[in-house]
C-alpha cells in the first residue's frame, strides 16, 4: 500500500500502521506499534505429544505481554489428517502465559483466534497450575496435557489458589461473540474446520454444556465470545478473571490510530475476504467504522469479496476495491497480491486532491507510547 501511494505522490506523508484483530498478526501488530520485543518459547502444540516453538510478544511498556493463542495451539499447526478437536490441548497457550510472567509480565494480551482446539481451556487451566479435579476428586496430572476428550471428566477448575498467573490483568482480544454451547457455540459453528464428526460436534457441545453446569459458570458460557477458540474465551471468564474486549478495538487503542488519523486525507485499509463475517469484529471495518466518525475517507482493499448485496448491510463500509472478481483464479492474486494491491494502492491515492498534505503532518505521525489498556 505505502510502495502504490508513494508512486501517487512521492511527497505525501505516509503513516504505516499495522493492524490487527487478536488473531494471527496480533503479536506482530503491536509489538511494532509500541517498540516491543519478540521472545520465542518451546512449549507443548496443539496435540499432547507435539513440540512447537511459539514466538510471543513483550511491548515497549516492558510490563505487557502480547500473545496469540495460535502460536501454540493453532490449526495451522496440524496436518489436515491430524485435524481432530477431541485430541487437541490449549496446554501450550498455558505455557506461553507462564513464560510470560516469569519474563515479568503484569498484563498480558491474549489474541483467541485460530484455534485447533476445543477443551475449553481446560489444558490451559492444567498448564498454568490452576486446581484441576477429576471425577471421584483425582487430580489432574501437570505432565499429561488435557484434551478436548477429558471435558466429562473435570468436574472443578479453581480460580488462582497459587497458579503463577495469579493476579495477572488479562485481556483476551476476541472477534467472534459466540457463546461456548448451543447451535451457534464453539462446537456447531467451529467444529467441522477442526476436524470434528457431526457426532463429535454434538458430544463435544453437550460436554461444553456440562462443563459449565457442574463448575456453576453459565452465566459465563453465555457471554459473547465464551465460545471462541473452542471454549477458551470460556475459561478465561470463568477461571482467570479475564476481560474479553474486541480484538480490532484493543489494537486500535493500542496503536493510537484515532490520533494518527487526524488531518488525514485518505485510509487504506485491507482484508483478505470482504464478506458479511468482515462486519463480525474484523479489523478493517473497525477501521472503517473509526475513518467514518472522524470525516477520513477509508478505502478497503480487499482479495476477494461476497455479493454487492451482502456488503450493502455492512455498517460502516463506504467504499473498498476487489483486487479478483471472479474472472480469474484465486491462486494468481494470492500470488501476485503485493503488486496487485500496490496498484490498487496507487489508483486510490491518485483520485486524492493533490493538495494531500505533506510536511505538515510529520510531526503528527510519531511512533505512539504503549497505550494503556482499557
Amino acid at each position: 500500500m505505502a510502495e502504490g501511494a508513494r508512486r501517487a505522490h512521492p511527497d505525501a506523508v505516509i503513516d504505516c500502521c499495522p493492524l490487527a484483530d487478536g488473531g494471527e498478526g496480533t503479536v506482530a501488530a503491536l509489538v511494532s506499534a509500541t517498540g516491543g520485543s519478540y521472545h520465542v518459547c518451546r512449549v507443548t502444540g496443539p496435540l499432547p505429544e507435539q513440540k512447537v516453538d511459539a514466538t510471543f510478544g513483550m511491548l515497549g511498556d516492558g510490563r505487557t505481554a502480547v500473545i496469540e493463542m495460535a502460536a501454540a495451539s493453532g490449526l495451522a499447526l496440524l496436518k489436515a489428517e491430524e485435524r481432530n478437536p477431541m485430541f487437541t490441548t490449549t496446554f501450550g497457550t498455558g505455557q506461553l502465559l507462564v513464560e510470560a510472567v516469569r519474563l515479568g509480565a503484569q498484563r498480558i494480551i491474549l489474541g483467541i483466534g485460530g484455534s485447533a482446539t476445543i477443551d475449553a481451556g481446560i489444558g490451559c487451566a492444567q498448564a498454568c497450575g490452576l486446581p484441576v479435579l477429576l471425577d471421584g476428586g483425582e487430580p489432574v496430572s501437570a505432565t499429561e496435557p488435557l484434551t478436548g476428550a477429558d471435558l466429562p471428566r473435570v468436574v472443578l477448575i479453581k480460580h488462582g489458589r497459587g497458579s503463577p498467573i495469579d493476579r495477572v490483568a488479562i485481556t483476551v482480544a476476541c472477534d467472534v461473540t459466540n457463546p461456548l454451547f448451543g447451535s451457534d457455540g464453539a462446537a456447531g459453528v467451529y467444529g467441522p474446520q477442526k476436524g470434528a464428526s457431526p457426532q463429535q460436534i454434538a458430544q463435544l457441545d453437550e460436554w461444553l454444556r456440562h462443563l459449565a453446569q457442574r463448575t456453576g459458570k453459565l452465566a459465563e458460557a453465555m457471554t459473547p465470545g465464551a465460545g471462541a477458540a473452542g471454549g477458551l474465551g470460556f475459561a478465561m471468564l470463568a477461571f482467570f478473571g479475564a476481560t474479553l474486549r474486541s480484538g480490532a478495538e484493543l489494537a486500535i487503542d493500542m496503536t493510537d490510530l484515532r490520533r494518527r488519523l487526524q488531518g488525514a486525507d485518505l485510509c487504506l485499509t485491507g482484508e483478505g475476504r470482504l464478506d458479511a463475517s468482515s462486519a463480525h469484529g474484523k479489523a478493517p471495518i473497525a477501521v472503517a467504522r473509526l475513518c467514518r466518525e472522524m470525516g477520513v475517507p477509508c478505502t478497503v482493499i480487499a482479495g476477494s469479496a461476497g455479493a454487492k448485496a451482502e456488503l450493502e448491510k455492512i455498517e460502516g463500509l463506504s467504499n473498498y476495491v476487489v483486487l479478483n472478481d471472479g474472472s480469474a483464479p484465486i491462486e494468481a492474486t494470492i500470488r501476485d497480491a503485493a503488486k496487485l494491491v500496490a496498484e490498487a494502492a496507487e489508483k486510490l491515492t491518485r483520485s486524492v486532491s493533490t493538495t494531500i498534505k505533506t510536511s505538515d503532518r510529520e510531526a503528527d505521525i510519531a511512533p505512539p507510547r504503549p497505550a494503556p489498556l482499557r
